[in-house]
């Protein structure tokens, strides 16, 4: 008795259909495998669809609003894509695509609004920076990790300004106990190396 094979559900695809469980809706291995993952058969990162998005979609661009990328992203939200087998940042391979090659290794592909962190890829908000630069546009966007909004912090903007009230006051070793750290973070604080751009 010869066995029949049920193609997948989706149009050009001639894959067999994977299994006939309720809820594969009949999809290949395939497709069923990125519905899973992303709830869309034909999502995912299909071959060629990361640089249509650039050329079709980013680089023609011209709205002021943030084009957010849409696929894969790294640990601190900026886009990511493979170029040439290697790993690339999408905000920095645009950049490099409507500028040309960063001036100097160090360059930094800065973002004119602020949402790097966000995988924006609009190619108007982007341009080469020096990291002082960009970090110099981070604090003016409030996107710098700093102070009370670092997630190592142990101390508050108001506790370190008692802190420096204290100086001539408190011992450092009794300040360190006080307030829960050690008393070099004391000692930095008191030197002006620790939390230097808190004014009093």
């Amino acid at each position: 008795m010869a066995v029949s094979f049920k193609s997948c559900s989706i149009d050009g695809c001639n894959k067999n259909a994977h299994g006939s469980a309720k809820g594969r809706k009949g999809f290949c291995r395939n497709h069923y495998e990125r519905f899973l993952k992303t709830g869309n058969p034909m999502g995912g990162r299909e071959r060629g669809a990361l640089m249509r998005f650039v050329h079709e979609v980013a680089l023609p661009y011209k709205g002021g609003e943030c084009l957010i990328w849409p696929f894969g992203r790294v640990s601190d939200g900026r886009g990511s894509l493979r170029v040439d087998g290697r790993p690339v940042i999408a905000s920095r391979y645009i950049c490099t695509l409507v500028h040309g090659p960063a001036p100097s290794r160090k360059h930094q592909a800065s973002h004119s609004c602020g949402n790097g962190h966000l995988a924006c890829v609009t190619p108007g908000h982007l341009s080469w920076k020096t990291p002082t630069e960009n970090n110099a546009d981070k604090f003016i966007h409030g996107t710098i990790s700093r102070g009370e909004r670092h997630g190592k912090a142990k101390l508050t903007e108001q506790q370190v300004r008692e802190i420096r009230g204290l100086k001539r006051l408190r011992s450092q070793r009794e300040m360190a106990r006080v307030y829960g750290v050690s008393k070099g973070t004391i000692s930095s604080i008191h030197r002006g190396i620790s939390w230097a751009w808190l004014d009093w």
